[in-house]
């Protein structure tokens, strides 16, 4: 069972996703925060495996909660889910750490792939916010700037990646 923190400032997103997820039987929702003091005060005594992060809460931004959270807890997994698309969040989030980047118009089915997905190690992001990324690291090859990877970034890929 796969244990899940909701993050978000707005009482009615905290309860409908809460509702959504917890129709899954392979999900339980352990608590609902609607800030980073609540976030990290929930994670010393619930220790989820994901949390459900959005980027405007009060008194933190979720980009920043989730540099906290990776930095304390780093096997817990981010994902967020906000209706921003802007590029500095998404960026911020990444760099931070987040596991994954949804936007709120997401559907159950593609909520509950992500959530699976991010739990087994892998990442997921929404095909517009991909575009996004992609779209960087053109422009970043463009201008010749370096990204450092070594075996340990790449030892996942199989040989036709």
């Amino acid at each position: 069972m796969i244990k899940i923190m909701i993050a978000d400032d707005q009482q009615l997103i905290r309860n409908s996703l809460k509702i959504i997820l917890d129709a899954n039987p392979n999900f339980k929702v352990i608590s609902t925060v609607s800030n980073r003091q609540e976030v990290l005060d929930s994670i010393k005594k619930e220790k989820p495996d994901i949390i459900l992060m959005d980027i405007r809460m009060p008194k933190m931004d979720g980009t920043v909660c989730t540099k906290y959270v990776k930095e304390k807890y780093p096997d817990i997994k981010v994902i967020v889910l906000t209706t921003f698309d802007d590029d500095d969040f998404i960026f911020s989030a990444l760099k931070y750490g987040a596991s994954g980047y949804l936007l709120k118009g997401v559907s159950t089915k593609e909520l509950y792939n992500a959530i699976n997905t991010v739990e087994h190690g892998g990442a997921m992001i929404n095909p517009n916010i991909a575009e996004k990324v992609f779209k960087l690291f053109s422009k970043m090859a463009q201008s010749n700037y370096a990204i450092q990877v070594n075996d340990k970034d790449t030892k996942n890929f199989s040989k036709h990646e």
